[in-house]
């Protein structure tokens, strides 16, 4: 049992911070810290289960926690990503984060997810496949899609502004 305890404080102590910040962007934040309670209640239950690299476990037991709040959480239609927020301030917000912001938001909630995993999660697609629940090569397919509708949701708007700086 003192074994159990000790790896559960280390894995407590390696991922929480990591764990707060991914579910912190896919829920309110008066939520937040009960979805991560939640998620590291089912660690410890299932501490026998927990791989070494638990950081990809808990995030998909997480997104399943949402998953199953969402259901509850009326108000809420979609997974509302809050990361726009980490991309610009009213007092920074250049013309190319706006068109980010833009493009960003014209994409579909499971888009905005696979690119979110790899780019503010910091997970290797291996690792991301793991919290989708899918093998590495959909988790491919489908970031190679969601990075492709990123960049043509950037593009009209890059043209737009190369056009009317030669025209200017």
């Amino acid at each position: 049992m003192e074994v159990d305890e000790e790896r559960f404080r280390e894995l407590h102590t390696a991922t929480y911070a990591d764990l707060l910040r991914f579910v912190g962007r896919r829920v309110p934040p008066a939520e937040a810290e009960d979805v991560v309670a939640t998620v590291f209640m089912v660690a410890w239950r299932r501490l026998a289960d927990v791989p070494d690299d638990a950081r990809p476990w808990l995030f998909g037991v997480a997104r399943r926690t949402i998953a199953n709040q969402n259901r509850s959480w009326r108000r809420r239609n979609e997974v509302d990503l809050h990361m726009v927020a980490d991309l610009h301030t009213e007092a920074d917000a250049t013309p190319d984060r706006i068109d980010l912001i833009r493009a960003w938001w014209t994409l579909t909630a499971a888009e905005r997810e696979v690119l979110a995993l790899v780019a503010f999660d910091g997970l290797t697609g291996d690792q991301a496949a793991t919290v989708l629940g899918c093998r590495r090569s959909a988790f491919s397919m489908r970031l190679g899609r969601a990075r492709r509708r990123l960049r043509d949701a950037l593009e009209p708007t890059r043209q737009t502004t190369r056009s009317e700086s030669t025209h200017g």
